[in-house]
């Protein structure tokens, strides 16, 4: 690993002064920019909107017991770095990132915990990458790629000497922070039902309220964003929003729905946070991939209880808006938080 950044920078930054601005430039003498990328030339003090990209750390039990991961070699820079790759516009970045990696592997990654994302500068503009732990969709992993311009080799790596082969400072931070947490996690979504159009509207019981035509959108682009994260099987409540919600991803991924009293709100905003909240802290402790869909009332209630019974800080801003969901990714072995992520549908 050289420690240098995609732009050729020293990972330090590009000014020589340790990140000060060339003297005349305008900026107040001594006074530093604060900022998650590194220092740069243009803009100094100001906002550059990044690139926005995506990627996965692929990762394995290797034949001796040791921990494999996927490094790519590209022929045009001659270096070695993880799959990853700019997000297209309006693309979700659970998705995208699937995408990318699957475009430069010929594996298809399972998202598990997710990692901080890295932010860098390439070619002078900020670039960020949000990146997640992952395990290839088929166990054995095995890499059925053709060589092209842009990708000349895949290989599996054990863990020790990906570090050492890695070509730049951000990509072995990735792998750091890969290595500083669980490997083995299994994640617990927690969705609040798509869109529904108004209460106040609908003339029948609000049990029987349906999605409306964003909602039902928004459901059939849900089995491509969930099937991110494997087959969790799903628990919803039993209100025909909710239900209705889930169907598409259930019927497409082939996998079990059931419907839980306990995370139905009933006639009359009627519930039971109580039973709420242990039906929820049921779920996590069985240690199962599972998609709850639920109610907004209900979600900061659920959240809480995961948070606190997972030893974790509960956040203020625990609450969804229709078609967002929470993952909170649980370490297999231990029962412990291993990462807390928050997305809409739509991106």
């Amino acid at each position: 690993m050289n420690g240098m950044t995609e732009d050729g920078a020293d990972a330090a930054g590009p000014h020589g002064n340790g990140g000060q601005p060339p003297e005349g430039a305008g900026p107040v003498e001594g006074v530093r920019v604060t900022s998650a990328f590194p220092p740069r030339d243009t803009a100094v003090g100001g906002y550059l909107e990044p690139i926005r990209a995506g990627g996965a750390l692929l990762w394995r039990a290797g034949a001796g017991g040791g921990t494999e991961v996927v490094l790519i070699r590209r022929p045009d820079r001659g270096d070695w770095t993880l799959p990853k790759g700019k997000l297209k516009n309006g693309e979700h970045p659970v998705t995208g990132a699937v995408r990318e990696v699957e475009e430069e592997t010929g594996l298809t990654p399972l998202m598990g915990r997710r990692l901080p994302p890295q932010r860098y500068l390439k070619d002078g503009w900020p670039k960020q990458v949000e990146w997640w732990a992952a395990t290839p969709d088929h166990p054995d992993g095995t890499i059925d790629y053709q060589p092209n311009e842009e990708v000349d080799l895949v290989e599996w790596v054990p863990v020790e000497e990906a570090r050492d082969r890695l070509t730049y400072d951000h990509d072995a931070q990735v792998l750091d922070n890969f290595r500083a947490g669980p490997a083995t996690t299994f994640p617990v979504i927690l969705l609040r039902h798509l869109s529904a159009g108004e209460k106040r509207g609908w003339p029948d019981s609000d049990l029987l309220r349906p999605l409306d035509e964003a909602g039902r959108s928004d459901a059939l682009a849900l089995p491509e964003v969930l099937g991110a994260y494997g087959r969790p099987r799903v628990v919803s409540s039993a209100a025909a929003r909710c239900t209705e919600s889930m169907l598409p991803y259930a019927v497409e991924h082939d996998v079990p729905m059931r419907t839980e009293r306990a995370f139905t709100v009933r006639e009359g905003s009627q519930y039971d946070v109580e039973e709420a909240q242990e039906a929820f802290a049921r779920l996590v402790v069985e240690g199962l991939p599972t998609v709850v869909c639920t109610h907004g009332e209900l979600v900061p209630k659920l959240m809480s209880e995961a948070l606190t019974r997972l030893g974790a800080p509960v956040t203020q801003q625990l609450g969804l808006r229709k078609g967002s969901f929470w993952v909170v990714h649980v370490d297999s072995r231990s029962g412990t938080l291993a990462g807390v992520e928050r997305h809409a549908i739509r991106g």
